[in-house]
């Protein structure tokens, strides 16, 4: 299953003491072929070690497990400066409250349903998407030291505008256009501006 368009496949790790909703939870997950479950694990201590060391997009982790619960992983895992989303996955709606305070991203009901996690994933990626389109001017400019209208330029060929229709909206000419064009892919090291955009998605 396809949600939508992601510049990688989402990492995330599984903690519950429930083998059943565990197992259930990973085979929803394994419908969405953009969602890589990279480890599952039973118990908290288990569960905060393998987060920290594999630092996963998602952790979904139940909140009432033996000796330390959803919340104690949340803020030991943040106490290592690991920050993954967290979801909640709880059969208790009484939960959802303190999980919203505790700044997860989001909170699942037992048993999980898919239409549920389907959109939790879509919010998911569209924030990921979102973000990836604001930090994207700095990371070009610091990487690749393309000049403020180097970046504007690039901005708008993500767009899909032509030369024409980017030195109307910028007020410079086609030709100039052209040139700062040939300049960005040359800074890139690509051939096309079809590989420029693909790198760019890709960063």
């Amino acid at each position: 299953m396809k949600v939508t368009d992601t510049q990688r496949n989402i990492t995330c790790i599984i903690v519950d003491d429930e083998r059943e909703a565990l197992d259930r939870l990973q085979s929803l997950l394994g419908k969405f072929d953009f969602v890589d479950v990279i480890d599952t694990k039973t118990n908290a201590d288990a569960a905060i070690k393998a987060i920290v060391e594999k630092i996963p997009d998602l952790v979904f982790v139940d909140v009432e497990m033996p000796r330390k619960s959803g919340f104690d992983v949340i803020k030991e895992v943040r106490e290592q400066n690991v920050n993954p989303k967290f979801i909640f996955v709880t059969g208790y709606d009484q939960y959802a409250i303190k999980a919203i305070k505790k700044e997860a991203y989001d909170y699942l009901l037992k048993p999980v349903d898919i239409d549920d996690l389907k959109e939790t994933l879509e919010r998911y990626c569209k924030a990921e998407k979102e973000k990836h389109k604001k930090e994207m001017p700095q990371t070009l400019a610091k990487r690749y030291r393309l000049t403020t209208r180097e970046i504007e330029i690039v901005e708008l060929l993500m767009q899909n505008k032509t030369s024409k229709e980017i030195g109307e909206i910028l007020f410079i000419s086609k030709n100039t256009v052209d040139t700062h064009r040939r300049n960005i892919l040359e800074k890139l090291g690509v051939k096309s501006t079809t590989e420029l955009l693909t790198l760019i998605m890709n960063l």
